[in-house]
């Protein structure tokens, strides 16, 4: 058998492009199946939601690692490298097994005749590579909704998770807050534990309602039992629940939920006979790495990088910039998809702008940085500029910048190309 290369793996994976189409579960099931059903060998955390999903994720396999686990870690957008989408104990699959596992999901999918999209490919390749790992748990982050989602071929997970819900996709997941639910709830197995965070009434009474029908347990989180000790940018410290002084590795106001929310999944883990030690949860918390998320890239002058591609994510940040930031005004750097509700998120961005520099993030879904600057300087009255490229908008912004705090947001896509570039240029502090 010939082994792809890693060049050649890469255009493996992207030979179809991106695409919102559902049910492929029987493909993905045929494939897995010649690849000797590596998911049947796993036990999951499945978790779900419209904001703050992959920081839960990142929580709970920081928890897990700590308490002496071999965990593996399922989450997407990459932000620089396909290789991210799969990490056992806080490492991305190598190349070489990158492409070993390509080569393998390649000629599963000969022999079947079935064609898989990207995020199909990418979901094989994770369970296989954590299954060759011999992993104890896997983390495994939701792609799109859920019900109809390829992560949801896995039989019933050790806990279901649910995070903050909003609308998104709407094309494809509803226009409802209930609709919404409906299909993230679709990750719900019979007799499963749920774990949902407290929220939208009318999102809660959907969960609530296939918990029922499903024979589902639910556990929620309880925001009443929240309560933050310190909050700066250094250190953020909360209690919850029983537990006092719990350190956050993220900042942001939202991880607050977050927190509790992985905190709550990892005691029905206890419950269910997982070994995990109060001092495991205290040190996986407060070690928890999630680039791209409000990330302090440099502290003088301040550049911080969030990921905030929807309203709701642009809300979030508005509250993260008033808790940490208040009264100060800061430059932005934006880049956003053309199919995201980037009106609303400037609706809520642009009261806290000096100015903007306006980039495209992606050349076929990302929305022209022209269009976004002329909309942003005709509608909001603020000033703008665009440029060419991510790396040449950043360079624009960080001249422009002066002893102003920069905050760049918009799209995960558009942070990956900046952590690349951090990184290339050796800016970080």
């Amino acid at each position: 058998m010939m082994i792809l290369n890693y060049e050649e793996a890469i255009k493996f994976i992207e030979t179809r492009r991106w695409t919102a189409g559902f049910n492929g579960y029987d493909r993905l099931k045929s494939v897995l199946a010649r690849l000797g059903d590596p998911h049947n060998r796993l036990r999951f955390i499945h978790v779900a939601g419209s904001n703050g999903k992959g920081s839960t994720c990142a929580m709970i396999d920081s928890v897990l690692r700590e308490a002496g686990y071999t965990s593996g870690l399922f989450t997407s957008p990459h932000l620089i490298k396909y290789n991210e989408r799969a990490v056992v104990n806080g490492e991305a699959i190598s190349d070489d097994d990158f492409a070993l596992g390509c080569t393998l999901i390649e000629r599963a999918m000969e022999e079947s005749g079935c064609e898989l999209t990207i995020f199909e490919r990418l979901m094989a390749l994770g369970v296989w590579y954590f299954a060759l790992k011999g992993c104890d748990f896997v983390v495994l982050e939701v792609g799109l909704g859920g019900r109809k989602d390829p992560t949801n071929v896995i039989d019933e997970p050790l806990a279901a998770v649910i995070a903050h819900l909003a609308l998104e996709h709407t094309e494809i997941l509803g226009d409802t807050i209930e609709q919404i639910a409906y299909e993230k709830a679709g990750i719900i197995k019979p007799g499963c534990d749920v774990v949902l965070m407290d929220q939208d009434p009318a999102a809660v009474e959907v969960v609530r309602r296939i918990c029922e029908e499903q024979g589902a347990r639910l556990h929620m989180t309880d925001p009443s039992k929240e309560r933050l000790v310190s909050a700066d940018l250094g250190l953020q410290v909360i209690d919850y629940r029983d537990r006092k002084g719990v350190k956050l590795g993220l900042f942001g106001g939202y991880q607050y939920s977050n927190a509790a929310l992985a905190l709550d999944t990892i005691d029905v883990l206890r419950s269910k006979g997982v070994e995990i030690s109060e001092d495991a949860v205290f040190r996986g918390i407060e070690h928890t790495s999630w680039p791209g998320r409000f990330q302090l890239l440099r502290k003088s002058p301040m550049i911080i990088l969030d990921g905030a591609h929807n309203p709701d994510g642009a809300q979030v940040l508005s509250e993260s910039l008033e808790k940490y930031l208040p009264g100060k005004k800061v430059r932005f750097m934006m880049g956003v998809m053309a199919d995201k509700k980037y009106k609303e998120m400037l609706d809520i961005i642009a009261p806290f702008a000096l100015s903007f520099v306006c980039v495209c993030p992606d050349e076929d879904r990302g929305l022209k940085a022209a269009d976004l600057r002329d909309l942003i300087e005709k509608g909001y009255g603020v000033p703008a500029k665009s440029a060419d490229s991510v790396e040449s908008g950043l360079e624009l912004a960080l001249a422009e910048q002066g002893d102003d705090i920069l905050v760049i947001f918009g799209s995960l896509y558009q942070a990956g190309d900046v952590l690349r570039y951090f990184g290339e240029h050796d800016m970080f502090e």
